[in-house]
């Protein structure tokens, strides 16, 4: 599970962040002020910094300086109410990896994070070619799945859905995400594409469609992928 560490005095804020944060499935540490920030980002060890500008005690760009310098690589996206150029240019020249000026979309900052992320994890580790699950092979390099009787035919959207899902095991990820990030921002089409989709998908890696061990609805929120 990654961890996010959201440092902004806004209570309010404070608190829809992390509320949603912790929908998307992350662990959320929360601070106040540039101090206490500081403190949990050096003990926490978390995998994404949220990190408002104008912060009490330490400023959000004081804290960044600080990070750095102890030499942490972890991706920090910066909260601010200004808009003038030359202070989104500090926060890149000190190493903020992006920026959101207040007010933003929660649905906007949710998909950075993601990003963010995603960037992360692809940086930080060896890319995974094979996914391996119930007598079956996700061959990611070769965009195929296999089973003992050999190719099981997907369409591409059937394929990138699985390929998203089984990269990312015991997350719980909403239609919305889904539609998003597998399909397109922009996409036209609702979230009943989604549905169908893991509905044709179980048909072709479930021992049992109708009692799926590894495309696994949570009701109320989405869909989540079980090796």
């Amino acid at each position: 599970m990654a961890s996010v560490l959201v440092v902004e005095d806004e209570v309010s804020l404070n608190e829809t962040l992390r509320y949603n944060l912790e929908r998307e499935g992350y662990e959320v540490h929360t601070a106040l002020d540039g101090d206490t920030g500081l403190s949990l980002a050096r003990t926490r060890d978390p995998d994404l910094v949220i990190l408002d500008v104008m912060l009490p005690a330490l400023s959000g760009t004081e804290v960044l300086r600080r990070l750095r310098g102890d030499g942490s690589d972890v991706p920090v996206l910066l909260l601010t109410a200004r808009t003038a150029e030359i202070d989104r240019v500090q926060g890149l020249d000190l190493g903020a990896d992006d920026y959101i000026t207040k007010p933003f979309g929660l649905a906007e900052l949710l998909a950075r994070v993601r990003a963010h992320l995603r960037r992360s994890a692809t940086n930080g580790a060896p890319p995974v070619s094979v996914i391996e699950f119930d007598g079956l092979t996700l061959d990611l390099a070769r965009r195929e799945l296999r089973g003992g009787d050999g190719p099981r035919p997907l369409r591409p959207k059937e394929y990138e859905l699985l390929a998203y899902l089984a990269q990312r095991p015991g997350r719980t990820f909403t239609r919305d995400e889904l539609l998003n990030d597998v399909w397109d921002i922009d996409f036209a089409g609702g979230t009943r594409t989604v549905d169908v989709h893991i509905r044709w998908l179980r048909k072709k890696i479930e021992p049992d469609p109708a009692q799926p061990v590894h495309l696994i609805t949570v009701r109320g929120a989405g869909y989540r992928f079980e090796l």
